[in-house]
């Protein structure tokens, strides 16, 4: 299996010898030709853990996981919940012993709001993060120095895997703040050694500005800003591919469908990769694609994954489609056992091409909690955007809404075509076309408009594709 990749430096400097060193890593340097210089770049950033078979995965992650046991021993959440269950850290012998272990949940940080699940002393954080979601009591996340040293490791691993290097320009696109998805990237692009770019979320035309002048090489922004991002390229008469030297995407944060990802692709002439995170465990940096773009590796030496059944709370076969719940086993400030991401996915079976054993995980197909049900069927906004995203006529941006008349539930699908028609036949067609293949994926028939581009709400931040106008029936 190949260790090592070849890419083309974006470095220029002279005098350079046949060998260098970059992150204290020994690249030998070729010349082509007489002209370009190619460096041999190995594929790995943390080579001894990234390239563990699965025994030593699993004998790390046990090692780590009882270790970690003790330290939630320092909680009283969790000295309670193990008394509760009659539960001793000692029962907890192997991994097959973890699904003794209680469910964590988000309620379960808000009850305890907030740091009822410190296992440190405050006076060993360094910083807090929130998030609240919607509505209700903010959950809190803390991190001693070495949390956050170690997940600027975990993201800066992640990006070294998909080709980015000392030398390339990484944009930053995300919100920073209480959000934890600005920092992780912007710290892990730095122990990487990339010039980053902290443009923060919003402000499109600045984005844009930020990528021409500053030479932006790699781009973070999540699927449907990325879209937005083209269209208003295209209204200011720039053309990514040929006014910018951007190459790589990293996109995450929402559902997408692998339609919109190769779309995103098309478009700005870039490779996207899936990347996944959530704050109750860090943030980003949690599992992240490689460039064979085949599911994302699971930074297994750092979490411990399952997939329960979201209703029995059971496992579910290999290769099924379930609840993903996460264990941290490498944390110092809080870490959760067996925490229900409500995230729906699937562990992918098989070996990777790129040599990693680490488990993959498909992309999230969506939220256990984000479910539409609508006359009996189970629906997810991916299941439409799949759909949609097959047709050339239509672009990014729909809506779905959802209402109740007369105890009957209703589904319209707003959607935007991507260049204004009058041919009223050919449209009558295209939304019969589609109507027809919704019914065929979703069992239901919805109502389909086709809408003039611009004309659904734009969102800079997560995009809201679902609007519930339904009304309880008494």
């Amino acid at each position: 299996m190949p260790r090592f990749c070849f890419r083309l430096s974006p470095m220029r400097r002279p005098g350079m010898c046949r060998y260098d060193v970059f992150c204290g890593l020994i690249v030998e340097k070729i010349t082509v030709f007489g002209k370009k210089s190619i460096y041999l770049f190995p594929m790995y950033l943390h080579k001894e853990l990234e390239t563990l078979t699965r025994s030593e995965i699993e004998n790390l992650q046990l090692e780590r996981l009882k270790k970690t046991i003790g330290q939630c021993m320092q909680s009283p959440f969790y000295r309670k919940r193990f008394a509760e269950h009659h539960l001793k850290p000692e029962d907890i012998r192997g991994l097959d012993d973890l699904h003794k272990i209680p469910f964590t949940t988000k309620q379960d940080l808000r009850d305890n709001y907030p740091f009822g699940l410190s296992t440190v002393p405050l006076s060993q954080v360094v910083r807090l993060h929130s998030s609240s979601g919607t509505t209700g009591t903010p959950t809190v996340i803390l991190h001693t120095q070495r949390d956050l040293d170690e997940w600027a490791n975990a993201v800066a691993r992640c990006l070294y895997m998909v080709g980015l290097r000392p030398g390339d320009i990484f944009q930053n696109s995300s919100g920073y703040g209480m959000f934890t998805g600005g920092l992780g990237f912007q710290y892990g692009a730095e122990r990487l050694g990339m010039l980053t770019v902290p443009a923060a979320a919003g402000n499109t035309k600045r984005q844009i500005k930020f990528i021409t002048d500053f030479g932006t090489t790699a781009l973070h922004a999540i699927p449907s800003y990325a879209g937005r991002l083209y269209e208003v390229m295209v209204e200011m008469g720039i053309d990514p591919r040929r006014d910018t030297k951007l190459h790589t995407l990293i996109i995450g944060a929402e559902p997408h469908s692998e339609e919109q990802r190769k779309r995103i692709e098309n478009m700005l002439g870039v490779k996207a990769y899936n990347s996944f995170g959530m704050s109750e465990m860090c943030g980003p940096g949690v599992a992240f694609e490689c460039t064979e773009q085949n599911g994302l590796h699971i930074w297994e030496d750092y979490y411990i994954v399952e997939i329960v059944d979201p209703q029995t709370l059971e496992p579910v076969p290999e290769g099924e489609v379930g609840e993903l719940v996460l264990t941290a086993i490498n944390r110092e400030a809080m870490p959760l056992l067996r925490y229900r991401t409500r995230d729906l996915t699937r562990i992918l079976p098989g070996e990777c091409p790129c040599g990693r054993h680490h488990k993959r995980l498909d992309r999230m197909k969506g939220r256990s909690d984000d479910m539409m049900i609508l006359k009996g069927v189970n629906i997810f906004p991916i299941q439409i955007e799949t759909v949609l995203l097959q047709f050339e006529e239509l672009g990014n941006n729909y809506l779905i809404t959802l209402t109740n008349e007369e105890a009957n539930d209703l589904m319209t699908v707003e959607v935007e075509l991507n260049e204004f028609s009058d041919d009223y036949p050919r449209l009558q067609a295209l939304t019969k076309e589609i109507t027809r293949q919704l019914k065929d994926e979703i069992l239901i028939t919805p109502v389909v408009k086709l809408v003039p581009r611009g004309s659904l709400p734009q969102q800079e931040g997560k995009a809201v594709r679902v609007r519930d106008l339904r009304k309880t029936l008494i």
